[in-house]
């Protein structure tokens, strides 16, 4: 797992042997050795509470050990603080002479001298490796600022930690530091290269992170400043902003304590969202629907030493959820598209279904609540702003002053060159000069649809089942006249095999029965057989005493035919399984849904979801088989 580096080291830290653990593991001696290293020094920061001299120091930070981390470890001030020098990647291994702009930290060795222009100067910060929770979002969003930068005639340098990436290649910046983005990396690179100005709003959380630092050092930040992110992630900041505005949001307070937190959930009602604050991807987000799980995610949360940010709980609003990317000048915001999710708010938008453009939303209250955020906020540049229609009202959910998933995504389906206006308007350009207008802009003839990837097969023992926390690894566009026909576009290159006739097992929780009983009957009069576990066939047959359901015992009812014998027996071609929570690795739903990935099942985790799927089954667009679909226009 993800852990195993962790667990190799902590073995070495105890005393381990590197032969004892070779044998274990097969990991080379050489990689070892290497740990034991950094092991040895941290038993040296940790064991002998002496200060660190100077050269041990210097030896510290050549095994890659942060100034933070010693402090804490040894428990007295450094001898010194000592920034690193840059020197050159050597791209030609010695046979030539490198010139490749490229450059990483070392400590205590002779400096290599760095070429700059006259020009001034723009550090970008990248989102530094990418893991699931984030796509290429931010490292599209990166080079294309670098490309308008350069139009601009600046001089640009990136700093970034991922070699794996587009703004990481030797001709997108004009220099590129390979360093963490972190606060205690970049001050010397800030030092070093003294920009006009640095831009976080194309790095994501990460580097949105850095802002209070920078803006403390003196650094100017291009595009919404330090104080209006704050505001955007500080609870009472934005509580009090959206107040002034008359703008809608769900009821909800901060807390740090399980006691506060059990104390405000009851206040306000189940079930409630619970998230910690300056997160990424719905990280450790859930719906808790009782005492018990708070109680069950504060301590998970406390265990690993998040709470030094407020949780943030909100009451849990089921509409539907409305995602936009808007440019504001300071002034005038332009709005380049609105996004639908079709699943219902709960499940992370990076999870979610996304029709472009927005069937059930009128574009003057769009423009309205947009603008008037925008202005609050004193954003400059790109915001992403996610809100529920519940009912007759609108409530705003989180503000984002920084590029989001979704930004390549509208800017493909509409034209719209999302980050080169955004960087133009963050350098005191105005909407209105730059030609693409301001309000909303028009929308395309044809319907875009976002469909999520996922790789649940390569990651073991995770529950498929979509909630607050993103789980996607990527997502695919497809294009259509219609509605049906962009989805099924979609569903097709994200992996689905679409079937017209075959057997599809549900299984649904008791909030969930109600609308089961129609997708069931789409289902059944297509020509499935169709299997339920006893709750909801009894729903199913309830609603239409037409439909024949094959009724089937759960897992942990051993007597007779039970739904894991149903899966692995090849008669299921199409799975839709939702549970209250599926944080527990035992529960009957969990185990069947890790069954289905195991055997290649598509699983619907959400009712809108299992919709979506059975139009697109019943459309004009699956008549025959995919290779007859056109995609030309995709």
């Amino acid at each position: 797992t993800d852990l195993r580096l962790f667990a190799v080291y902590e073995g070495l830290y105890r005393g381990m042997g590197i032969d004892e653990m070779h044998a274990l593991t097969m990991i080379d001696e050489w990689f070892l050795a290497k740990l034991c290293h950094i092991a040895d020094f941290e038993h040296r920061l940790v064991d002998n509470r002496a200060p660190l001299s100077e050269e041990e120091y210097i030896h510290g930070k050549k095994l890659g050990f942060t100034d933070k981390i010693m402090e804490r470890l040894n428990g007295h001030e450094l001898p010194a603080h000592i920034p690193p020098i840059y020197k050159m990647v050597d791209t030609c291994a010695g046979e030539f002479s490198a010139e490749t702009p490229y450059f990483y930290s070392v400590f205590n060795t002779p400096e290599e001298s760095i070429e700059k222009s006259t020009k001034k100067r723009v550090i970008v910060f990248g989102s530094g490796p990418i893991r699931i929770g984030q796509g290429i979002e931010f490292d599209y969003s990166s080079v294309h600022s670098v490309w308008a930068l350069k139009e601009l005639g600046y001089e640009v340098i990136i700093i970034n930690n991922n070699p794996e990436t587009v703004s990481t290649d030797f001709d997108t910046a004009d220099r590129l530091y390979f360093e963490p983005v972190t606060w205690e990396d970049v001050k010397p690179i800030i030092d070093l290269e003294q920009p006009v100005g640095v831009v976080v709003a194309y790095g994501g959380q990460t580097a949105i992170k850095l802002t209070a630092d920078l803006a403390a050092y003196g650094v100017k930040i291009i595009g919404t400043s330090n104080d209006g992110i704050d505001a955007a992630e500080d609870r009472e900041r934005f509580d009090d902003l959206l107040s002034k505005l008359k703008i809608k949001r769900p009821a909800g307070h901060t807390v740090f304590t399980e006691e506060e937190a059990l104390r405000v959930a009851n206040e306000i009602g189940y079930p409630v969202l619970m998230r910690p604050s300056y997160v990424l991807g719905g990280q450790n987000m859930i719906i808790a629907f009782g005492d018990d799980d708070i109680q069950e995610y504060m301590k998970v949360i406390i265990a690993a030493g998040e709470a030094e940010n407020p949780i943030l709980i909100d009451k849990y609003l089921n509409g539907i959820e409305i995602e936009i990317d808007a440019i504001t000048d300071g002034e005038d915001v332009l709005i380049p598209g609105i996004l639908e999710h079709i699943e219902r708010t709960g499940i992370h938008s990076g999870d979610s279904i996304a029709i472009y453009p927005a069937p059930h939303i009128t574009k003057r209250m769009e423009e309205k609540i947009i603008k008037a955020v925008c202005r609050g906020l004193g954003a400059l540049g790109l915001v992403n702003i996610q809100y529920i229609v519940h009912g007759a009202d609108l409530y705003v959910i989180e503000v984002n002053p920084r590029a989001s998933r979704t930004v390549p995504y509208i800017s493909k389906v509409t034209g719209v060159p999302m980050i080169d206006l955004a960087t133009r308007v963050s350098f005191g350009e105005q909407l209105v000069d730059l030609g693409y207008g301001t309000g909303i802009y028009p929308t395309s003839k044809y319907i875009a649809v976002k469909v999520p990837v996922f790789s649940f097969e390569k990651l073991a023992n995770v529950d498929t089942q979509l909630g607050p926390e993103m789980k996607s690894t990527g997502e695919v566009l497809g294009i259509g006249e219609t509605f049906l026909e962009a989805l099924y576009k979609g569903l097709v290159a994200a992996g689905y095999s679409i079937k017209r006739e075959g057997g599809v097992f549900i299984s649904v929780r008791d909030q969930d029965k109600d609308e089961i009983a129609d997708i069931a009957k789409k289902f059944y009069y297509q020509g499935f057989e169709v299997y339920a576990t006893k709750g909801t066939a009894h729903a199913i047959e309830a609603a239409d005493p037409n439909i024949d359901v094959v009724e089937l015992n759960k897992i942990y009812e051993s007597e007779g035919f039970n739904a894991a014998d149903l899966i692995e027996s090849g008669r299921v071609d199409y799975i839709i399984s939702t549970s209250k929570k599926g944080r527990d690795p035992q529960r009957d739903s969990v185990i069947f849904r890790r069954k289905a990935v195991t055997l290649g099942i598509p699983t619907m985790t959400a009712i809108d979801t299992a919709g979506a799927l059975i139009d697109s089954i019943t459309s004009n667009y699956n008549q025959h088989n995919t290779e007859l679909v056109d995609f030309k226009n995709m």
